[in-house]
């Protein structure tokens, strides 16, 4: 959560989609493909992570917001990358789940009262979450993977 500082969570999350569209519009399909590393993950597959994070994360505010401090089942984001194939994902399509998952889920958030962002589900690994603190772990996540992709673009862009 430090590498959100004091920003409000509700505008870095609004920043992404804007931000993903603007650093991959003119890559080549070859370099959205290349690891930065072996065994390291390339743009395209952090693209498709973000969008099913949304996924994940929709489910789980609403979860929260409608149950009594339900279970929010932790993932092996590693292994839903191999599962779903992030590998030969496209942009368009990750990208539009994206922006339609975003989108309404931001709408949401920034709906709620301050006793709905303090409700509380219980993380099957870090324990009792409340949805203020999911949009800031949101946030926090974004941030992190748009450093991600822009130290990944760095080392896989060619020479000019």
């Amino acid at each position: 959560l430090h590498v959100l500082g004091n920003r409000n969570p509700l505008d870095v999350l609004n920043e992404l989609v804007p931000w993903l569209g603007e650093r991959t519009q003119r890559l080549d399909d070859s370099v959205l493909r290349r690891p930065e590393a072996p065994g390291k993950w390339s743009v395209i597959e952090v693209v498709q992570h973000l969008a099913d994070s949304e996924l994940v994360f929709g489910f789980r505010m609403r979860m929260v917001l409608c149950e009594d401090r339900p279970p929010l089942q932790g993932y092996d984001q590693d292994r839903w990358a191999g599962e779903f194939g992030y590998k030969n994902a496209q942009l368009d399509v990750a990208l539009e789940q994206l922006g339609g998952l975003r989108t309404p889920n931001l709408r949401l958030a920034r709906s709620l009262s301050p006793r709905q962002l303090e409700r509380e589900g219980m993380h099957s690994e870090r324990g009792p979450e409340s949805v203020g603190h999911l949009l800031k772990l949101m946030a926090a996540h974004d941030l992190v993977h748009r450093r991600q992709i822009d130290r990944i673009l760095e080392k896989v862009m060619p020479a000019r």
